[in-house]
């Protein structure tokens, strides 16, 4: 087998039937299991109707290799960090191309205790072992188990630790799946909240998994497809709605007036939120917007902490700086009490939990630091040079700034705004953000300087 460019940064992402199928899955798997010397490994599959036969082949490609396998069958990746851990298992995968296009599937992969694999020293050789197939004779063949129930028992209880059920109010709360894997979940919470009387009232959208996303592949960070939550929201009056991606390890919230909440207000929320479970404790954040998430934090007696993009790059400055919550405006958010671990279902439960104990709508909890440091959200510019266009940019602000910073693509930090220009790794993009304080004429100004400066790169 010639190169398998299925493998990216961090996880394995392919075409069905042009450079991922069952046989490579099968490899891989194997591969995994072999490099780690895998006694016991969880494996759980998203909704994509490829999912099966892929989970399939990577059953046998485990079992062949002597692993005991406990099945969680469709799940959350979320649910497979948490069975790794709390089953002391060698290693996890979700058969899963979250957000992808319809046609597209892969796998994410878990270590012992959750860690993600190193790229270079772990990953890299398990994509050279699959490569040339080469894993010797079969060993007696491991034994796979049925351990949906015990596991999803195990994870909802798990989710309950981080909130105090008994404060709620009785929102009304607007929850879209998507037609991925969160719904089957979702009602498992859902029922469990009801047998603990709490009262909150869910208006469940696109629950049921459906491998043909009849309504879109469900990715919320593009705003067609916030717009059928958003309707809801409205039409029953309702004081949240949340809407989950594909493997629902992202959730995306959207207050009582149908406005989608930028991911830097809601890293700035729940850092709030863990700062007064654990004061003085550090938080993590991402490089693209700051000064909210900093302000937060100070105001709240925190530290704060920067990490590279990236959940590899997070979930390590979250272990090593034994921090209680990080997250990325991308809406990904990690959790030291999970396993060090990323959550799409912890988010928006510890925002219900803090609008019930404020008594206030999440437009009136939001608006203070919105309005404080307004942003322009992620603007993609498509070039033909990258380079070039990084370069214009940084030759033409950088001499007014008063703090550079290389770490993650760049950051020019001026007086009253900033900004952070990351290019691409796939393609010809350069990717913008820009935050003010107080200004969003400024932000609009300095947009329309930035356009002039690469057009005609």
């Amino acid at each position: 087998m010639g190169e398998l460019n299925c493998f990216k940064a961090y996880d394995v992402r392919g075409e069905i039937g042009k450079n991922f199928n069952p046989e490579i899955c099968y490899r891989i798997s194997r591969a995994f299991a072999k490099f780690f010397q895998a006694k016991r490994i969880v494996i759980g599959y998203d909704a994509r109707s490829t999912s099966i036969d892929l989970t399939e082949s990577a059953i046998q490609g485990l079992r062949d290799e002597g692993v005991e396998v406990f099945e969680l069958g469709l799940c959350g990746t979320e649910e497979v960090y948490w069975a790794t851990t709390n089953f002391n298992a060698c290693g996890g995968i979700e058969v899963t191309a979250s957000h992808n296009p319809i046609n597209y599937n892969g796998l994410k992969f878990v270590k012992s205790q959750s860690r993600p694999l190193n790229p270079i020293k772990e990953l890299a050789v398990i994509k050279d072992w699959a490569e040339k197939d080469k894993f010797g004779a079969k060993k007696k063949l491991g034994i796979r188990r049925d351990f949906r129930e015990e596991a999803r028992e195990s994870y909802i209880k798990k989710l309950l630790t981080f909130v105090n059920t008994g404060v709620f109010r009785d929102y009304k709360v607007v929850v879209n799946s998507g037609n991925g894997a969160a719904g089957p979940t979702f009602d498992c919470l859902r029922n469990k909240l009801s047998d603990l009387s709490c009262p909150l009232i869910f208006e469940h959208m696109f629950s049921e998994p459906d491998g043909n996303f009849p309504n879109g592949i469900p990715n919320p960070m593009n705003s067609e497809n916030q717009m059928p939550t958003r309707v809801k929201v409205l039409e029953l009056s309702a004081d949240l709605g949340v809407a989950f991606d594909g493997d629902f390890d992202r959730c995306f919230i959207c207050d009582e007036e149908g406005n989608f909440i930028e991911g830097e207000y809601i890293v700035a929320l729940l850092s709030e939120i863990f700062l007064k479970r654990e004061v003085g404790a550090t938080i993590v954040h991402d490089p693209r917007v700051v000064w909210a998430i900093q302000e937060v934090v100070r105001r709240n007696g925190g530290t704060f902490l920067q990490s590279m993009t990236g959940h590899a790059f997070f979930k390590e400055k979250i272990r090593e700086s034994n921090a209680i919550y990080g997250g990325e405006m991308s809406a990904h958010h990690y959790f030291r009490d999970f396993c060090f671990c990323d959550s799409g279902m912890i988010p928006w439960l510890k925002i219900v939990e803090f609008m019930s104990l404020q008594d206030l709508p999440l437009s009136e909890i939001i608006r203070p630091i919105r309005e404080s440091f307004p942003s322009s959200g992620e603007i993609n510019f498509d070039v033909r040079d990258s380079n070039l266009a990084m370069a214009r940019i940084s030759e033409n602000f950088d001499k007014d700034s008063v703090c550079k910073d290389y770490s993650d693509g760049l950051s020019l930090t001026f007086k009253d705004w900033r900004l952070n220009l990351r290019q691409s790794q796939t393609e010809p993009l350069i990717r913008l953000n820009i935050e003010s304080r107080g200004n969003r004429e400024l932000i609009g100004k300095k947009l329309d300087e930035i356009n002039a400066l690469i057009r005609d790169c």
